[in-house]
């Protein structure tokens, strides 16, 4: 006796119509979604990773900027000693109690610096996007409009790019808390004309092109025309601008926090810096209290200096043909 394909179907697995669903059973749909995302974050993986391995200049100033970021996030989750805890272990050298000695004030330098760290980058990058998110949107809407507003723009841009950062500096944390947001926000309205004239000469070059151009005449709104169209032509100066940024950040944040006009309470490489210099770390010969703060800052702008030159090699097709180039005539001349 046969039996149809349907009787061996159990009334539970029909639909509401009383047909079988479509699709691929429960089971297999379970199996097939984390399969697609696994797929997914491995491709978006390796896009970073071919992003990153443009050339050696980028790979290295990656992997510096990169182990600052993580020491940043995640190294005072393992500090378990107070940076600012006094104790009677005064100025002594590196050891296996203190990794880096102590200070004056018998504290541990080693968690001041991990501690530190995060201050740093993170004021760093933080004013650095803040110039970026200025020029960028000064820059394009100058360069795309033309006229009177190309001309206020400008103005006011030839107006910050007078004003001198550092004695602005001075005399601001004269009138506001001397907190690092006081800092950050000084140095980041000093830096942004320089980034937004840049991207202005580029824009005005652009803005006549077939692209935009053909985007007008599809009736595209103007802001998704400069953000969408133009903006992503010049992510190559955008990027270059904003690391470029973020060293001038840096240095300055540094240097301000080094003359004592930081937050006292907050533990940076600055105030490691402004510590050693008014105890006279020197003169005792506490290398160890100056020298790792400073190292730091020199490798973390030498990371964002080698990010900075290997992304001009990948827009710059000349700067890319430079080097085989030079190969190519030692090997004629030996």
């Amino acid at each position: 006796m046969s039996h149809s394909p349907s009787s061996h179907v159990s009334p539970a697995s029909l639909d509401a119509d009383g047909r079988l669903p479509s699709g691929p059973p429960p089971s297999e749909a379970l199996t097939t979604r984390p399969a697609s995302i696994l797929s997914g974050v491995v491709a978006v993986l390796r896009g970073f990773w071919s992003l990153v391995t443009i050339n050696r200049k980028v790979m290295v100033g990656s992997g510096i900027v990169g182990f600052f970021v993580l020491v940043a996030l995640f190294g005072p989750l393992f500090i378990r000693q107070n940076p600012l805890k006094y104790t009677f272990d005064l100025i002594d050298p590196p050891s296996s109690a203190h990794w880096l000695g102590t200070n004056l004030g018998g504290q541990d330098l080693f968690s001041q610096l991990v501690v530190g760290t995060r201050a740093s980058v993170f004021w760093a990058f933080f004013s650095g996007l803040l110039v970026l998110v200025i020029s960028v949107t000064v820059g394009l809407v100058s360069g795309y409009f033309g006229g009177i507003v190309d001309d206020i723009l400008s103005l006011l841009t030839s107006v910050f790019l007078v004003i001198p950062a550092l004695p602005l500096a001075i005399v601001a944390t004269q009138y506001f808390p001397r907190a690092e947001i006081t800092i950050a926000v000084i140095v980041a309205l000093t830096n942004w004309p320089w980034g937004a004239r840049v991207l202005r000469a580029q824009t005005l070059s652009m803005r006549s092109r077939e692209f935009v151009t053909a985007a007008r005449a599809g009736g595209e709104r103007t802001w998704r025309v400069i953000f969408s169209e133009i903006l992503p032509n010049e992510l190559s100066i955008v990027a270059a601008s904003f690391i470029t940024t973020t060293i001038q950040v840096l240095l300055a944040v540094a240097g301000l926090e080094f003359l004592g006009l930081g937050d006292s309470s907050i533990v940076s490489w600055g105030t490691m810096l402004n510590g050693a210099y008014t105890s006279s770390a020197l003169i005792l010969g506490a290398w160890w209290w100056f020298a790792p703060p400073g190292l730091c800052i020199a490798l973390l702008g030498a990371g964002l200096a080698l990010l900075n030159f290997g992304i001009d090699e990948f827009a710059d097709p000349r700067l890319r043909r430079e080097r085989p180039a030079k190969a190519a005539q030692k090997k004629a001349v030996a």
